[in-house]
């Protein structure tokens, strides 16, 4: 499911949508809560797409099993994820991670508790089913070294305004350490002098909207790109970063889509040879790491990165690996 939704039908579902059967034998109560839940509740596309997979997951399940909605009890959600496995490309099934067992479980405690709000059933079968143990300590993403991430700059070629745009969208990436959504979504306004400084305005996920002093570097390079693009004056409305023609090394009027940062960064960075493992989010993680390595406060850090828990700027820290690299090298065998 989509964050472009078609316009709902007189049942109060999205047209063509299917329903599991065992949702839609449930009656009318059941088919609008469940419209509630996805279409009126959760804002977010990207975790309605989640929540959606899971939810539609287990009650295809549940109806294999022979279960009513009804009928479906702590003990069928505990087992469904005890089975709970994924099947490889090659046709072979594994167990899923802990992490996904408990994105799904957290799906099926939201869904059902608006179930019980609208009086499809009388209890959450789901609120008593506990996860699995997980916890982590740091993140798995790997982190691109500063030489690295200084290599991959000066490797983009800039005799063209693609390769302007590219070096942009990298240094706002390192120098800010935003995430790839949401300099996809910058626009010419987002891009201002406040009379002292350069800023950027970044929207990110969950609402949030931050304002990130732009360093002088980072200011030359979006400069550049600008004058190139001819986006000095363009309306204020307007992507600030665009798509390409890229045989043509022309820009077109379409905004880039976090997924068209992805893809060009992963493909500057092969053309440089840095390892594969590395990603966009790779920046993310350098930048937050060296911040923390020369003593800026963890505060500081917290919000120059957008997190509300200091606990998940933490996952971004890749000092620890490194004191461990430090003791494992001292070991004398």
């Amino acid at each position: 499911m989509g964050s472009n939704l078609i316009p709902a039908s007189k049942s109060g579902l999205v047209k063509g949508e299917a329903l599991p059967p065992i949702l839609d034998a449930a009656g009318k109560a059941a088919r609008f809560a469940y419209q509630e839940f996805f279409y009126g509740e959760i804002r977010n596309p990207h975790t309605r797409l989640a929540y959606h997979r899971a939810v539609k997951k287990f009650l295809l399940w549940c109806q294999d099993q022979d279960l009513e909605l009804q009928q479906i009890s702590p003990g069928a959600v505990g087992h469904y994820l005890d089975q709970l496995k994924v099947t490889t490309s090659e046709g072979q099934q594994h167990a899923v991670a802990i992490s996904t067992k408990k994105l799904a479980l957290a799906a099926l405690r939201h869904f059902f508790d608006a179930l019980v709000t609208r009086h499809v059933v009388i209890l959450n079968p789901a609120a008593s089913v506990r996860g699995e143990r997980y916890q982590v300590v740091e993140g798995k993403t790997p982190e691109i070294t500063v030489p690295q991430a200084r290599k991959l700059l000066e490797s983009i070629g800039t005799s063209h305004v693609v390769g302007l745009r590219d070096r942009a969208v990298i240094a706002t990436m390192i120098y800010t350490t935003a995430r790839g959504g949401a300099v996809a979504k910058l626009r010419r306004r987002d891009f201002y002098f406040v009379g002292e400084q350069w800023s950027l305005r970044f929207h990110e996920k969950g609402g949030k909207s931050r304002e990130i002093p732009v360093r002088h570097d980072l200011k030359g390079y979006l400069s550049e790109y600008l004058d190139a693009a001819g986006l000095r004056d363009a309306p204020k409305d307007s992507p600030l970063f665009r798509t390409a023609v890229r045989k043509e090394k022309r820009l077109t009027q379409t905004a880039l889509t976090t997924n068209d940062v992805y893809r060009m960064i992963k493909r500057r960075m092969r053309d440089v040879g840095l390892p594969p493992e590395l990603s966009s989010h790779s920046l993310r993680v350098a930048g937050i790491t060296d911040l923390l390595s020369q003593g800026v406060p963890m505060e500081d850090v917290q919000y120059l990165a957008g997190h509300a828990d200091p606990r998940t700027t933490r996952l971004y820290d890749r000092r620890r690996r490194r004191v461990t690299q430090n003791i494992v090298e001292r070991i004398s065998v």
